[in-house]
C-alpha cells in the first residue's frame, strides 16, 4: 500500500531540473528579445521627426505660394534630451506660428527652418531639420527635408558639411543614431 502511495506522488508534478530548465528558456528568450524591443521604440519614436517636418514643409510651400518667399524659424522644441519637451504656446513660437505650424502635442526633437535664396534662378529655398538625443547617448539623430540640393551648414540643429538632396522625401542624416 505504500508503495503504491509513493508511486503516485512521484508521477505528479515536475522535477527541479524541468523547472530550471524551463526558467532558462526564458531567461535566453528575454535576453533575445527586450533589446530589440527597445531598438524598435528608438526607431518608432523617429517617425515624430519625419511626420512633423511633413507638416512644417506643407505650411512653408502654401506660405510661399502666398508670400513668394519661405519663412526661416529659429530652433524650437526638444530640449537635446530623451524627454518631450511642450512646444510653446500660440504666439510665443516665432516663424512657426507665421507658416501656421504647431505640433499636437509635447516634442521630442528640435526644428528648426533655414531660408534662402538661390543665387543663380532666384528662387526660394529651404531647408527643414529635426534633431534629438532619443537614446541620451550625447550622439543626436538627424533628419532633414531640402527644397533644393543643398550642403547644410552648422546650426544649433545639424552639424556642417551633411548633404541633403531635393528628392521630396525626409531624410535621415544620421542613420542609426537617436
Amino acid at each position: 500500500m505504500l508503495q503504491k502511495l509513493r508511486g503516485k506522488r512521484g508521477t505528479k508534478g515536475f522535477t527541479l531540473i524541468e523547472l530550471m530548465i524551463v526558467v532558462a528558456i526564458i531567461g535566453i528568450l528575454a535576453a533575445i528579445a527586450i533589446p530589440n524591443f527597445l531598438n524598435y521604440q528608438k526607431k518608432s519614436k523617429t517617425t515624430e521627426a519625419k511626420t512633423n517636418i511633413g507638416g512644417i514643409k506643407t505650411s512653408e510651400i502654401s506660405y510661399q505660394a502666398e508670400n513668394d518667399n519661405y519663412v526661416a524659424c529659429g530652433a524650437m522644441g526638444g530640449n537635446m534630451g530623451a524627454a518631450k519637451v511642450v512646444w510653446p504656446a500660440p504666439g510665443a513660437a516665432g516663424g512657426f506660428d507665421t507658416i501656421g505650424w504647431g505640433p499636437a502635442g509635447p516634442v521630442y526633437y528640435q526644428y528648426q527652418v533655414d531660408t534662402a535664396v538661390n543665387a543663380v534662378t532666384g528662387s526660394p529655398q529651404m531647408v527643414i531639420s529635426a534633431v534629438a538625443d532619443i537614446d541620451g547617448d550625447l550622439v543626436n539623430g538627424q533628419w532633414a527635408y531640402a527644397s533644393e540640393i543643398a550642403t547644410l551648414a552648422a546650426t544649433t540643429a545639424i552639424a556642417g558639411g551633411a548633404t541633403c538632396s531635393s528628392d521630396g522625401q525626409v531624410q535621415d542624416l544620421a542613420p542609426g543614431t537617436f
